[in-house]
């Protein structure tokens, strides 16, 4: 007897996805920082280069970006199960790259003597805590529900976050002896 149930893919937590946010990030802020010559140029190359990797790249490369693809994760689409449109990356993107964005300049003002700069965090710290408050199966961010598409677990990726959880343990397996 055959079943037409889909098993469905694995849930991803929100370490995961911040792990994967953070890996992509650091490597979009890096280049940003070189290329800025003032804050708002630095935010305008951030943004670009967010949509360049988070959207092109995720349409080229079956829904991960390179962190999502480090931690093994990727986005998409519950109603058509697949990677999502162009429309629907470019939507979540779009919100997720102007708070990211906001969020980076914050941190990277942190040198600076006022601390209101930590204020730039507030964007992304509320369109993420959705998803804390979401007790579905697969907790959307607002950017999530927005566009309407899913972080789901995959096989396809480097594990990373796998790696260094193995190498920690090796290493406190070590400290103890």
């Amino acid at each position: 007897m055959s079943s037409d149930l889909v098993p469905l893919p694995p849930k991803v937590t929100i370490g995961r996805r911040a792990a994967a946010f953070c890996i992509d990030g650091i490597a979009v802020w890096l280049p940003s920082l070189v290329l800025g010559a003032n804050s708002i140029v630095q935010i305008i190359f951030f943004i670009l280069l967010w949509l360049i990797m988070r959207v092109a790249i995720v349409r080229k490369n079956q829904g991960q970006s390179l962190g999502r693809w480090a931690v093994d994760i990727k986005i998409s689409d519950p109603r058509l199960q697949r990677t999502p449109g162009l429309q629907e990356l470019c939507k979540r993107e779009a919100l997720l790259g102007t708070c990211a964005a906001l969020a980076f300049a914050g941190l990277g003002g942190l040198t600076s003597t006022n601390a209101a700069v930590l204020l730039l965090l507030l964007p992304l710290a509320i369109d993420c805590s959705v998803a804390f408050t979401d007790t579905e199966r697969f907790p959307q961010a607002f950017h999530d529900r927005l566009a309407g598409t899913i972080v789901i677990g995959t096989r396809r990726g480097y594990s990373l976050d796998i790696k260094v959880r193995r190498l920690l343990d090796q290493v406190q397996s070590n400290v103890r002896r």
